[in-house]
């Protein structure tokens, strides 16, 4: 019986087609600059997006980190929300290898952060305080995508006082399908975007900053100290080839999978819809019935993520068909008829 994951969407297996490009890829050592497949990565997402230059990175952290190392020095700080992921859950890696200082922002229910609290949270040109420098952003966040209207109105509000604009555009392209607009209506307004490659466009590693021919030099350099300088690495540049050929527009297919799946949950007595947004269902469950349902569900083949947040989210992602979604379905109908 397949498996059927829905903790998250990083948990994608290579399809076969992505499995015979990485095959194929011709390769180089990328700390020359000579592995023409990932050269070739780079510059196409950042003529995509609208950016001079890309850098091929391991993971979305460190992507996010060597945006904020690019823009910030020591003692300064950047502004981001309080459950970022760029704050919450990347280890504290800004403070701890910059020594830029957070200053967190409680974001709006929409994921946005309110353009009041950006502009109070700014700090006066003062040596008592961190040097505001930079406007960090998430979409999509939780699933949701920003409105496109608050991003024109966040840019404004960021050249105005001189900052940068960086984003965690981990599911850039799943915020552009859900708003039907190409992702470069996205990402002109900022100046830094981290895309990336291994959650819904089921690449097995790897995320691209992209941004200014300077600010991804400063990057480059970051990416060395941090150890993240890699050799012939064309061949996992090549899965993210063949992901941006072959899978952006059937996140739509999992934004439509994820609507059924929370429409099909709301009719089980003892299941609450929080919502739904993109990929991903937000439910809630009675705490004290968590852990039997994971066992149960587990016993039917399906994984879920409990404890990482306070409600339960399921997401869909390309492992995930249709008959996968009336399984789950079964199994939850099954589990709450027996508890009723």
């Amino acid at each position: 019986m397949k498996s059927i994951d829905l903790r998250s969407d990083t948990v994608t297996n290579p399809t076969a087609a992505m499995r015979a490009a990485m095959v194929a890829a011709e390769v180089g050592d990328d700390v020359y600059g000579e592995d023409p497949t990932v050269n070739a990565l780079q510059q196409r997402l950042a003529d995509e997006l609208g950016f001079e230059a890309g850098l091929f990175v391991p993971s979305g952290t460190q992507s996010n980190l060597l945006a904020l190392l690019a823009h910030c020095e020591r003692g300064d700080e950047y502004l981001v929300g309080m459950d970022a992921h760029t704050y919450k859950f990347e280890g504290g890696g800004a403070a701890v290898l910059g020594s830029i200082q957070p200053q967190p922002i409680v974001q709006a229910e929409d994921g946005s952060l309110p353009l009041e609290r950006i502009e109070a949270a700014i700090k006066p040109v003062d040596p008592h305080f961190a040097r505001s420098r930079l406007l960090a952003l998430e979409n999509t966040w939780h699933g949701r995508p920003l409105p496109l209207d608050y991003l024109d109105a966040a840019h404004e509000l960021a050249r105005k006082h001189g900052l940068g604009l960086h984003l965690d555009g981990a599911r850039l392209f799943n915020a552009a399908i859900a708003c039907d607009v190409p992702a470069r209506a996205i990402t002109r307004h900022f100046d830094t975007v981290s895309i990336c490659l291994s959650k819904g466009l089921g690449a097995p590693v790897g995320s691209v900053l992209v941004g200014s021919s300077a600010l991804v030099d400063k990057a480059r350099r970051w990416r060395k100290v941090c150890g993240g300088g890699w050799r012939q690495a064309g061949i996992l540049a090549a899965a993210g080839l063949h992901a941006l050929d072959h899978h952006v527009a059937r996140l739509a297919d999992d934004h439509r999978r994820a609507a059924y799946l929370a429409g099909r949950l709301r009719e089980i007595a003892g299941v609450d819809l929080l919502g739904q947004h993109t990929n991903m269902v937000f439910i809630d469950v009675p705490a004290a019935r968590l852990r039997e349902l994971d066992v149960h569900l587990r016993e039917a083949g399906i994984r879920i993520s409990i404890g990482y947040l306070p409600t339960l989210r399921l997401v869909t992602h390309l492992d995930i068909d249709d008959d996968g979604i009336e399984r789950t379905v079964a199994a939850f109908r099954e589990f709450f008829a027996r508890r009723a």
